[in-house]
């Protein structure tokens, strides 16, 4: 069973309460539709109903069975302004530009439906831009506890299953964090390493990246990647990780015997923490071209609830799997 296959089979076990913010856009009605009658979650759309339940008519989609919030007259809606409010309150938030936000924005209104638990994930971003989905997260859900870090992961899966776990390997972070702090990698390590664990059921084994393996060069970069390894250790004792780490000691056991002798990891990863976005988004390009993987993602991770963003070039095929991913990363 392939990864998207385990996750649809996951997403259909316990069906969860997904909110998509962008109901005005028809991709969205029609993964909506498609989620639906695949067992993927239960749909909240955000806005009008008579608005949305036109538009699907002229679509041609049948939304009979989707939930449709109007934050206008949701009961819950003057409440989510004072929370939000009491939330931002530091940063100069004041109930009148709370009001608008929360009731005049469907990303915040549906973030905060996913921070009340009236709905247990969300996806957007056909519509808008990375920075409005991460920006909701954020100011209304937070972090995870123990995470101070927001970041994402690509599930690679590679033809030679001698690479991972018969071609299954996680890529983290290529979408999110331009150069991250030690700290920052050892939270995106722990997020990709208990994402790893969520969604195979398998042992992840992290290998945190650099142009160095076990000090075989030195720079202020690899003293990063090195530090962020101690820092992981020492909070997460759990898992199973090693640093810093070249890709080929990481990937080919001889090469990993070789230079990083007694690495439980070397020649064995399967979850890659890249040192920066340079080196992550190339490299995962890389794969997906060169070596003909399939890359499943940006997958949203370091979030205290699962809210995820798309591309907004998507197709309705790449919302419904990214319902099924977020379904998948409720707790």
């Amino acid at each position: 069973m392939d990864f998207m296959q385990k996750v649809y089979k996951t997403a259909k076990t316990t069906p969860r309460r997904i909110v998509l913010p962008e109901s005005n856009d028809a991709r969205i009605l029609h993964a909506a539709q498609q989620a639906i009658e695949k067992g993927y979650g239960r749909i909240i759309l955000i806005g009008n109903p008579s608005t949305i339940k036109q538009r699907a008519q002229e679509e041609k989609c049948d939304i009979s069975k989707v939930e449709i919030i109007d934050p206008k007259t949701h009961p819950k809606t003057e409440e989510y302004i004072k929370i939000y409010c009491e939330k931002r309150a530091k940063k100069g938030m004041t109930m009148e530009k709370a009001k608008v936000i929360i009731s005049e924005d469907p990303l915040f209104f549906g973030a905060m439906l996913v921070y009340d638990n009236e709905a247990d994930g969300m996806v957007a971003g056909a519509v808008r831009p990375t920075a409005d989905t991460m920006r909701a997260m954020l100011h209304c859900i937070g972090t995870a506890k123990g995470i101070q870090t927001v970041s994402s992961f690509f599930a690679m899966v590679s033809p030679k299953t001698e690479y991972g776990s018969d071609g299954l390997m996680f890529f983290a972070d290529c979408a999110v964090n331009p150069n991250p702090t030690s700290e920052q990698l050892a939270d995106i390590a722990i997020s990709t390493a208990d994402n790893y664990s969520l969604f195979t059921g398998q042992v992840p084994k992290v290998a945190l990246l650099s142009f160095s393996t076990k000090g075989s060069a030195a720079h202020e970069d690899v003293d990063k990647v090195s530090q962020a390894f101690d820092i992981v250790k020492k909070a997460r004792p759990d898992i199973q990780i090693d640093g810093e780490l070249q890709f080929d000691s990481a990937t080919v056991e001889s090469i990993g015997q070789r230079k990083a002798p007694g690495s439980r990891i070397a020649g064995h990863a399967n979850v890659f923490v890249f040192p920066d976005l340079d080196a992550g988004n190339i490299g995962y390009k890389i794969a997906q071209r060169l070596g003909n993987c399939k890359a499943i993602g940006p997958v949203v991770q370091g979030g205290a609830k699962p809210i995820n963003d798309l591309s907004r070039g998507c197709t309705v095929e790449d919302i419904v799997d990214l319902i099924a991913i977020t379904a998948t990363q409720v707790k």
